[in-house]
């Protein structure tokens, strides 16, 4: 076909099917002139050549509204991928774009994305379904911005063609937009589907309407207009390529030559070039770094210029650059080239000296030309290492102090030269800090048998206290106390004749030294002193002595004849210190020896004392009968396990003793006696058999030798009790702790006893004292059962154990396993333990046990091993150490293959950070549905998503983002905190070990719990740093959204929702903050979640800067800071704050705050501000001086740093009538502007007034009441200190604490992180400005909510039915007329919201075709009437009637107007049914209007009505 010549000819095919003419034309391009009958494989092939030699610049906009519906949605795909094979694709032939809109467009893939058909046909499939309102108008002008530009790939000389797809009328104007581009020369196509306004069809498409307006019943039957559509396509692509050849004959045209980069520093270069031929307008030149993401900037400069400097720029960055000649009708090609910034200049000689434990100096050589240093310092210790300091310190210090360090710690510190935001290369140096000093000299003293005095010199005058610490050599527990700063303590309670060893620690603030160590021996007991004899008669004599220490409780005596004979021994009471002896031989020497017994239970030695009793004399005498008596109240009582205690009365001075008998009731122990002295009542018997009954006698004798009578009781001893209530704790790999409750009987102390339960061998066995009941078991094996026994030890013997099990924890990986196995390599991968220090990795081949051995860090989770054999077994062991620890192996077991297999997929590595997450900081929470709607397979997409999206973040940690993750179903379940992990790389692992819960869908609750359990202190959410909230879900919640959601939105959290597959979009919306368009996203399935990645992340990012917070604010989501709230000037809080009242404001219903005199409202500048104020912003206050406002000067607000020297702020002058704006430069020199024109004037009246002053890096520009006053230059700021704080009203003269305040009324005050918001904001609040702003026509703008108003019977208000509810009260007449019937004054609400002072046109009333002050009819109004995403607040009515339902309803939320009989009110109906007291119109949530109807762009189709 293509051999013929460029000439007439005429190729003619006969078929039964099929009859075509093709011909050849002079500039040899096929035209189809008639066809019939022909099948559609012929038909596709005619347009395949039709279109093979056609080239074109082709962008289709696809309707993507909720009417469309996803089953249609469908359709569409297929119609484009039908529409798109007739194209033959490349980058030098036809390139095809596409964007998709609803009330917000955004691009798919622009003009230059794909360079091959195939590519172009992925995307189509991939389309997602956006959603939305229908805002054609608004989506045109976008293509024409942004689809039809040399940067998005359009060509000059090359057709440029547009396609609309829509299915019904927009809500929005589209005459102009469609005129724009036809006037830029763009060929446009509309094909209208099903409920499509052919009208409006007709008004966007080109001419004639004929060939480029089409309109189906159906999506069903799109591919039946792809023939004709082609076809028209192709002739017009034909006509304008002949129209722009002939264009470029008569005009020259053409790109720039030579371009030359020079002048090239740290922060700009210069840009020149040779002029562009032919007459050009402007030169337009694109820079943007070359890294990725990077944003593009342009600069644009007259067509007779040849150069432009470009400023500002990143220091040390490739820039790209293009340069286009623009014409009238068009560009030329880019003239392209690069350039890199230099470095910034760095600090140098960094020197780090006079270091101590806690602190160290810093200085180093200063830099020229910066705004100030930040300094960075942090321990290089593994486990200190998040904690990074920072300091900023202004230009002129160079030698700095650095405080609070921890002692004998290495410190790396880094100093970077600051250049407003962007900082030097760094410089660094490391040092060491001293350790705290040890005390000095220990000495013992004053040692004896239960206490020694220490004595040490002190270690340093900052010592606060001391740790002493102090075991027996040979035992197992430490004893410890703290004492002040003193240097001398005694010990006490110690045991006698036992060797100690002490080890004394010095305490300070930042932790403790190291030991002074030193032993030392406890003397034995001390005997009894000085014992002797006295009272010596021929049967008796006392021995007494005196007590040698304190602690003794009782006495052991034992006496026998010195010539052999029966022993006796009686124990005394350690509080006597004599006692007699009696029933001895006469003229007998007797040995005597009494030893000493403490509470310990230790004894002394034995003193010995030796006395002759008296010869018996011979006397007769006459005896006198004695009387013989029993004791009385015999008790057997105080029982212990080997002891019982007797006692009994009776008062006879004849009884001379008494003899105590007990024998045990078993009989397994022969009768023992004791003789008690006749003076003492009680007397202590054992060692007796525990748990056993015993017959206990007492009988008195009497002097004369003579028994009196005998009285009997029993007494049992008490069990040897078993220890209780066994317990684990403070499991550790190598240790944990067991506690019991300890018996109630009396003990010498406790045998544990433990061993491996599956390991054979002898039990290891330690001895504890009575008074321990726990105990720490150290040198254990990790991962081992043990069984632990603890038994109770008396004198008599041993409890039964008390048993239990107690387990080590794991000390090793799991999920060992490898990956990438191949001849002669292969990786070994595993779920890394949280507490290693190292992993040793072991392989060793199975058949000639050949080893390779490696250690790798505690965070590492993957190693590979080379040079392996080939077809050979290999074991791979990995061990886990933590400290002086190792686990046991865990091993596997691979072959290497013999020929090379397809190597597995490794992990994926950690994702670089993102630009513009470079300064992100903020508390960000992922909450992900794990419903069972989700499925297994989707949910691992959705971790890939969370770890592409986390991974794009920069610093991850304390000092940068927190990231936390909670999935959700039934319940929430939090995976980890904000606080968990503190790097980016165990945060990443974190999130691949999360698993799929399951569940129903209870996203309300969810939400709830992210605000009460993760965002608190407790979790790690800090102060001063954005809150963000990202949302994923898959389908309708189950509980309510709505209320914790906007709970959360007012409170500041910024919230993003994700939805895809079934997730309800409205949801989404009330899930998310505002505007919808920057945090909502929905996509059809989690396969396409890749599309709007780069933007969520981007938008995230935003969000997260600490610098410019997003907050909501006038109903929209927006980079800013609240004032009014954060000084506490909100209904909720003004009463904490001292020297405030709320008073009425601008408008009765509007709430303002009067400061009185003096009243310093201030808050700390880190709270306000704890990143600085941004390079650009918009101060807003909205405040009314008042009569007692002095004359003198006051700043409406400052920043003030800590030694109250102000920094920034705007001062009013009620004397002068003038107002002053003062900061310090990026050089740190103060400068001040100041304005005195006749508008700042007005605001010294005594009246509301609304003041903007927008604040960049060259200009300080002042707006008063939404009329620009001026501007004047000004250097870039430098930046503040925020260990100050912020004030409001505080008069210029204040000094240090006689600080004082002027009183003043403040209504608002807002710092907007723009400087365009003075341009954009209106004055609805002013009473006099409030008719001229609510109706000044402005430029549409995209994104207006739906109106929040109810359907009637399906239908909505008509143009005469009012959807305000307002007043229309003391409305004048005109012409001495009064209103007509659809302007009656009955017929509207007269409750105190009159509208006065309404002004007339013409000396007349505005009828229903005028509006006041010529504002725009109910025509006119949809096209050139919005508030640029503003509520609509105290708006008058005109002609008593609301704009049109196109006007309105999706652009301006008006009030929940309730039903009256299920109908609306119209303008006949009575106020009776329109209540609207004293309820103003401003900031009225919308809510999307539910209807019985096919879905309308305001509707999803699954919505339920509300």
């Amino acid at each position: 076909f293509y051999s013929f010549e460029c000439s007439i000819k005429t190729y003619l095919e006969n078929d039964p099917f099929c009859i075509y003419v093709v011909v050849l034309d002079q500039i040899c391009t096929p035209k189809v002139l008639r066809y019939s009958r022909c099948h559609s494989w012929t038909v596709t092939l005619l347009i395949y050549i039709l279109w093979h030699i056609a080239i074109a610049d082709i962008v289709i906009l696809v309707d993507g509204s909720w009417s469309i519906g996803r089953l249609n949605f469908r359709l569409v795909r297929m119609f484009l991928e039908n529409l798109v094979s007739a194209f033959s694709v490349g980058i030098d032939q036809t390139r095809i774009g596409l964007a998709q809109y609803s009330g917000d467009p955004r691009i798919e893939w622009h003009l230059n994305a794909f360079t091959t058909k195939d590519a172009v046909l992925d995307a189509v499939k991939n389309l997602p379904y956006k959603g939305g309102n229908t805002l054609t108008g608004l989506a045109l002008t976008y293509i024409l911005e942004n689809s039809f530009k040399p940067e998005s790939g359009s060509r000059s000389g090359v057709p440029k063609v547009g396609i609309l797809i829509t299915d019904g009328k927009s809500q929005d104007d589209v005459i102009p937009p469609a005129q724009s581009l036809r006037d830029a020369g763009i060929e446009l196509f509309a094909i209208g589907v099903k409920n499509a306004d052919e009208n409006e069809l007709r008004a966007i498409a080109s001419e004639p309407d004929n060939t480029h307006v089409y309109n189906v019943a159906d999506f069903s039957i799109m591919s039946s207009i792809i023939e004709g559509l082609t076809q028209i396509v192709c002739e017009r692509v034909e006509e304008q390529d002949k129209e722009i050849k002939e264009s470029a004959g008569q005009e020259t045209q053409g790109a720039p030559q030579d371009l030359v980069t020079s002048e090239v520093t740290a922060r700009s270069f210069r840009v020149s070039w040779s002029h562009a031929p032919g007459s050009v307008e402007k030169y337009r030149v694109v820079f943007y770094p070359a890294t990725q993401g990077g944003r593009p900037e342009e600069a644009v400069v007259d067509g007779t210029e040849n150069y432009v400097v470009l400023r500002y720029l990143n220091s040390l960055t490739e820039y790209q650059l293009a340069v286009f000649a623009v014409y009238t009708s068009s560009a030329s090609e880019a003239l392209r080239g690069s350039e890199t910034t230099l470095a910034l200049p760095m600090v140098n000689g960094l020197e780090l000296y006079d270091v101590t434990h806690n602190t160290m100096r810093a200085r180093w050589s200063g830099v020229q030309g910066i705004s100030g240093y930040m300094v960075l310092y942090a321990p290089l210790t593994k486990d200190q290492a998040s904690d990074e300091k920072e300091m900023k310190v202004s230009d002129a210090v160079t030698d700095l102090q650095l405080e609070d360090l921890t002692p004998a710690t290495e410190y790396t510190v880094t100093v970077y030269a600051m250049y407003g935001e962007e900082a030097s290369d760094p410089m660094s140096s490391q040092q060491t800090t001293l350790p705290l000093s040890p005390p000095k000299n220990l000495v013992f003293s004053e040692v004896d048998h239960n206490s020694a005095k220490l004595s040490w010199e002190a270690a340093s005058r900052k010592v606060t206290g001391y740790r002493i610490m102090y075991v027996k050599t040979d035992g197992l527990k430490t004893d410890e106390v703290d004492v002040g700063p003193v240097t001398s303590w005694t010990l006490n309670d110690l045991t006698s004749a036992t060797e100690y060893e002490v080890a004394i620690f010095g305490i300070y603030d930042e932790g403790q030294s190291e030991a002074l160590s030193g032993s030392f021996t406890t003397d034995p007991v001390p005997g009894p002193l000085d014992l002797q004899a006295s009272e010596v008669t021929a049967e008796s004599f006392r021995v007494s002595w005196g007590h040698s220490a304190p602690g003794i409780v009782l006495y052991k005596l034992t006496w026998a004849p010195y010539d052999g004979g029966d022993t006796k021994e009686m124990a005394i009471s350690g509080d006597v210190d004599s006692f007699l002896l009696s029933g001895l031989s006469p003229n007998t020497e007797y040995e005597v020896m009494l030893q000493a017994v403490f509470k310990d239970q230790s004894e002394s030695d034995a003193v010995l004392v030796v006395e002759t009793t008296l010869a018996r004399t011979t006397t007769v005498a006459t005896t006198t009968p004695v009387v013989r008596q029993a004791v009385r109240g015999l008790q057997v009582q105080e029982e212990t396990t080997y002891s019982l205690e007797v006692s009994w009365q009776l008062e006879d001075p004849k009884v001379d003793q008494y003899r105590v008998t007990y024998v045990s009731l078993t009989g397994d122990r022969n009768e023992e006696s004791v003789l008690v002295p006749g003076q003492q009542t009680t007397v202590l018997l054992q060692p007796l058999l525990s748990d056993t009954e015993h017959k206990v006698t007492v009988t008195p004798v009497y002097t004369d030798g003579q028994d009196g009578i005998s009285v009997s009781s029993v007494g049992r001893t008490l069990p040897l009790s078993a220890p209780s209530n066994l317990r684990v704790s403070e499991e550790w790999f190598s240790r944990f702790r067991i506690t019991w409750d300890t018996p109630p009987s009396p003990t010498l102390g406790f045998r544990v006893v433990y061993q491996p339960t599956s390991v054979p061998g002898s039990a290891l066995e330690t001895f504890v004292g009575d008074d321990v009941n726990t105990m720490l078991i150290l040198n254990l094996q990790s991962d081992t059962e043990y069984t632990v026994k603890v038994i109770s030890s008396y004198t008599t013997g041993s409890s039964q154990p008390l048993q239990g099990t107690a387990k080590t924890l794991y000390l090793g990986v799991t999920n060992l396993n490898t990956y990438q196995v191949m001849m002669s390599s292969m990786c070994v991968q595993w779920q890394p333990h949280r507490q290693a220090d190292l992993y040793r990795v072991v392989i060793e081949s199975l058949l000639n046990g050949q080893k390779q051995e490696v250690s790798v860090g505690g965070s590492a989770s993957r190693q590979c091993f080379y040079d392996l054999t080939p077809n050979s077994q290999y074991k791979i062991s990995v061990s886990t150490q933590l400290q002086d620890m190792e686990g046991p192996a865990v091993t596997t077991i691979t072959t290497t293959p013999t020929d090379t297999t397809p190597p597995r997929h490794p992990l994926p590595t950690i994702p670089p950070a993102k630009e513009v997450c470079k300064a992100a900081k903020a508390d960000l929470v992922f909450l992900v549905d794990g419903s069972w709607s989700i499925g297994d397979d989707n949910f691992q997409k959705i971790i890939r998503f969370l770890y592409s999206t986390t991974g794009s973040l920069d610093l991850i940690g304390p000092d940068g983002t927190q990231v936390a993750i909670a999935q959700f179903s039934d319940d929430a379940r939090t995976e980890f905190k904000l606080n968990s992990y503190a790097n980016k790389e165990t945060l990443l692992d974190a999130i691949r070990r999360i698993t799929y819960k399951g569940g129903n869908t209870k996203t309300g609750r969810a939400i709830k719990h992210v605000k009460e359990s993760i965002f608190t202190s407790e979790g790690g959410v800090r102060r001063g740093v954005p809150k963000v909230l990202v949302v994923l879900t898959d389908g309708r919640s189950q509980d309510d959204v709505n209320k914790v959601s906007k709970e959360m939105q007012m409170e500041g959290y910024i919230i993003f929702a994700i939805g895809f597959a079934d997730a309800d979009y409205g949801e989404l919306v009330n899930i998310a903050s505002k505007p919808s368009d920057r945090h909502v996203f929905f996509v059809d399935d989690l396969d396409a979640v890749k599309k709007i990645e780069e933007q969520l992340i981007t938008f995230v990012c935003e969000a997260a800067t600490a610098t410019c917070p997003s907050v909501l604010m006038r109903g929209n989501t927006m980079a800013g800071f609240r004032m009014m709230d954060m000084f506490g000037l909100v209904e909720k809080e003004y009463s904490n704050v001292e020297g405030v009242s709320l008073e009425p404001g601008s408008f009765n219903s509007f709430p303002c705050y009067r400061l009185h005199k003096d009243a310093l409202v201030s808050q700390p500048t880190k709270y306000l501000h704890p990143e600085g104020l941004p390079s650009d912003y918009t101060i807003t206050f909205l405040f009314r001086l008042l009569p007692d406002t002095p004359q003198e000067p006051f700043a409406l607000w400052e920043i003030l740093n800590k030694d109250n020297e102000p920094l920034v702020g705007v001062i009013l002058d009620n004397g002068g009538k003038t107002l002053t704006f003062f900061n310090y430069d990026y050089k740190g020199d103060f400068q001040t502007v100041t304005f005195d024109e006749p508008d700042i004037k007005k605001m010294f009246y005594g009246s509301f007034h609304k003041l903007h002053m927008a604040i960049s890096k060259t200009t300080a520009r002042v707006v008063v009441d939404c009329k620009v006053v001026g501007g004047k230059p000004i250097n870039a700021a430098g930046n503040i200190s925020i260990d100050g704080v912020e004030v409001l009203g505080r008069m210029v003269r204040s000094r240090g604490k006689r600080d004082n305040s002027a009183p003043f009324q403040i209504q608002m005050f807002d710092i907007i992180c723009s400087t365009s918001w003075a341009s954009r904001d209106k004055c609805c609040e002013l009473p006099g400005l409030v008719r001229t702003t609510a109706f000044k026509p402005t430029i549409q703008t995209i994104n207006r909510p739906t109106v929040n108003r109810p359907t009637v019977n399906n239908q909505q208000p008509t143009d005469q039915q009012s959807t305000t509810n307002r007043p229309i009260t003391n409305r004048p007449t005109v012409n001495n007329q009064q209103p007509t019937d659809q302007q009656t004054n009955n017929q509207q609400s007269t409750t105190n919201r009159p509208i006065t002072n309404r002004p007339t046109v013409n000396n007349q009333q505005p009828t229903d075709q005028q509006t006041n002050s010529q504002q725009p009819t109910d025509q006119q109004t949809n096209n050139q009437q919005t508030n640029s995403q503003q509520p609509t607040t105290n708006r008058p009515t005109v002609n008593n009637q609301q704009t049109n339902n196109q006007q309105t309803n999706s652009q301006q939320p008006t009030t929940n107007r309730p039903t009256v009989d299920n109908q609306q009110p119209t303008d006949q109906q009575s106020t009776d049914q329109q209540s609207t007291t004293n309820r103003p119109i401003t900031n009225r949530p919308t809510v999307n209007r539910p209807t019985d109807q096919q879905p309308t762009d305001q509707q999803p189709a699954d919505q339920p009505t509300i």
